[in-house]
């Protein structure tokens, strides 16, 4: 009558992750997108790293964020590029279930990361743009060192307990199956047949604590710049004022709509079909380093003047 009463505590060996739902067939040729995606991230945001740190003249705040969101990207894409590439180019579906964790609290690591930088970068923006004249006494090398360790601490700090919280559930023995090809704190939770109330409780609060409060300040910092560009007498210095902002507007734009997508097919779609989920949490994760760098170098001359004198191999003080 009560068959649950003696089940020991149970936590499996390993999950089974999945592909594309329902295009298991085409893995073969969805993993040559998959790919280049991830060869563009990689390339792109390590000759970022490479110019910046080459070129004596990127040697300032704006170009050392860069070079932070560069560095995320580079952490976000290989969080998620040897499972993912393993489900599709070889089939390899099974992650143990600690290797699982230690994935996930990087990847969910990194994206907090990301969004704290492009926090530090709109304050860059704002301290820039309203008040040039103390801008190179406002962020000097040591506030930027701070700035950076802060963030990386903010990040570590906030997801550190995820995986113990995990670890504690009790897992049923038939549910191993991840709804992607990599962990998801929201996926991996729903698998425990266990009250997982502390759980989802602590992911709200990682997220509005991080995610929620960026977004808010980094509206916050647009609305000030946005003052203080109008109070500027010629049109033509607003334009070019506000140019300055286009690549990390961009920046934000790219990051923060898929996490705004994933957040809400999480809570409110769950009717929706697999392939929808898969493709939303691939967006979240493989957009963003793949566009950053695309974004930067159309945008920003003296990045692109750079990263050519790194592809030819010529070194500039």
């Amino acid at each position: 009558s009560q068959p649950f009463i003696n089940i020991s505590f149970f936590q499996p060996q390993s999950f089974l992750m999945t592909g594309i739902p329902g295009l298991e067939a085409a893995h073969g040729w969805i993993s040559i997108p998959f790919s280049s995606m991830y060869a563009v991230a990689l390339t792109g945001n390590c000759l970022i790293l490479l110019a910046v740190k080459r070129t004596h003249s990127l040697h300032q705040p704006m170009y050392y964020f860069l070079s932070m969101l560069a560095l995320s990207d580079v952490g976000l894409s290989l969080s998620t590029l040897p499972s993912t590439l393993a489900v599709l180019w070889f089939n390899y579906r099974v992650i143990s279930f600690h290797t699982c964790l230690i994935q996930m609290f990087f990847l969910h690591s990194f994206s907090v990361v990301e969004s704290s930088v492009l926090l530090a970068m709109s304050f860059d923006r704002f301290v820039a743009i309203s008040n040039p004249l103390r801008y190179a006494s406002v962020l000097t090398n040591n506030v930027i060192i701070r700035i950076g360790a802060v963030i990386v601490a903010r990040a570590t700090l906030s997801l550190f307990p995820v995986p113990f919280l995990l670890k504690r559930l009790n897992y049923c023995p038939g549910k191993i199956l991840l709804s992607h090809s990599f962990c998801f704190h929201a996926d991996v939770m729903k698998l425990a047949c266990a009250d997982i109330t502390v759980n989802i409780l602590y992911g709200l609060y990682v997220v509005l604590s991080t995610v929620g409060i960026d977004s808010l300040l980094i509206v916050i910092s647009y609305s000030l710049i946005l003052h203080t560009v109008m109070g500027l007498a010629s049109p033509r210095e607003r334009v070019r004022t506000l140019n300055t902002c286009v690549s990390h507007i961009l920046a934000v734009l790219v990051f923060y709509i898929p996490v705004i997508g994933v957040s809400m097919i999480h809570r409110f779609g769950r009717h929706l079909p697999h392939i929808v989920h898969a493709l939303v949490a691939y967006v979240y994760l493989v957009v963003p380093p793949v566009l950053n760098p695309i974004i930067y170098s159309v945008k920003s001359k003296p990045i692109r003047g750079a990263m050519f004198r790194v592809l030819r191999g010529k070194d500039q003080s």
